[in-house]
């Protein structure tokens, strides 16, 4: 019931039965435990251990956002959780909110991409430098988290049927999800001025392709065939990108690397690891 400050505590009644010194205890439970529970489809960006058998799970959700919760007891071989809270997996969860941490109570398995992903490391590479940059771009940003949950899912889900070359499907994933954070580049106009394109240079902190007016010295200028490449990328056109030249993709890779770097303004530390064909 709820005391003088409103919240509700736990109470007991004491009521008398037929017979000498008899009292049945009746416990009232404590509804805020219910009231701070929640559900939602989440994809499983990064754990790390606590204690002797739990773990911190970072997590991207569709309608909460990031979220940082308490697995109790998954890494014990009896674990309910089993492997339904590994990295890339996606899960529907039911979680209870905490005041630093919230805690997973029930998880069921809707995207089981983790172990075909962690299988090959080439994929695994790739995934992992999604799922970091998906972190990067949650931490702070509400209002997108949706479609950055919509986002890595396809982006996970085509990587473990090897729809695509991974590389191609990383840096696909990274323009989209730089469009989706508010950072869209302009491969077809000047970044700068809106000129009509095509244009020969290529400048992260403007926003992509500029006009030469617009041009800061040093600019790379990438080939024609890189830009093409970018903007199919950029509008998922996959029978262009999957045409595309070797030495196209690395060239595009740089840019895309750049341009992701200067708006995290930090360079992902799983990026480096990714194998380039």
């Amino acid at each position: 019931m709820p005391c003088g400050d409103g919240k509700y505590r736990h109470h007991t009644v004491r009521r008398s039965l037929p017979g000498p010194g008899l009292v049945r205890r009746l416990v009232v439970a404590n509804p805020s435990f219910a009231a701070r529970s929640y559900r939602d489809d989440a994809v499983v960006l990064r754990t790390h251990k606590l204690g002797e058998a739990d773990r911190i799970i970072t997590l991207l959700t569709k309608h909460h956002g990031q979220v940082r919760a308490v697995a109790k007891g998954v890494r014990r071989t009896s674990s309910r959780f089993g492997a339904r809270l590994e990295p890339f997996m996606v899960a529907d969860l039911q979680l209870v909110s905490g005041r630093t941490l919230d805690i997973v109570t029930q998880a069921v398995a809707k995207g089981a991409y983790g172990s075909s992903i962690a299988a090959d490391y080439g994929r695994f590479t790739v995934a992992a430098a999604m799922t970091e940059t998906a972190e990067k771009l949650t931490d702070a940003d509400t209002e997108s988290g949706t479609a950055q949950y919509n986002l890595l899912v396809g982006a996970l889900a085509a990587l473990s049927r090897s729809d695509h070359p991974p590389e191609l499907i990383l840096d696909s994933y990274l323009l989209r999800a730089l469009a989706t954070g508010g950072w869209a580049p302009s491969f077809t106009e000047c970044a700068r001025c809106g000129r009509p394109g095509p244009h020969t240079a290529f400048a992260a902190p403007i926003g992509g392709m500029v006009c030469s007016d617009c041009r800061p010295p040093g600019s790379p200028a990438p080939a024609p065939e890189t830009v093409v490449l970018l903007g199919a990328l950029l509008t998922g056109n996959w029978s262009v990108a999957d045409a595309s030249d070797p030495r196209h993709r690395r060239e595009a890779a740089g840019l895309v690397a750049s341009y992701l770097q200067w708006h995290l303004e930090r360079a992902l530390k799983s990026l480096k690891h990714v194998e380039r064909s």
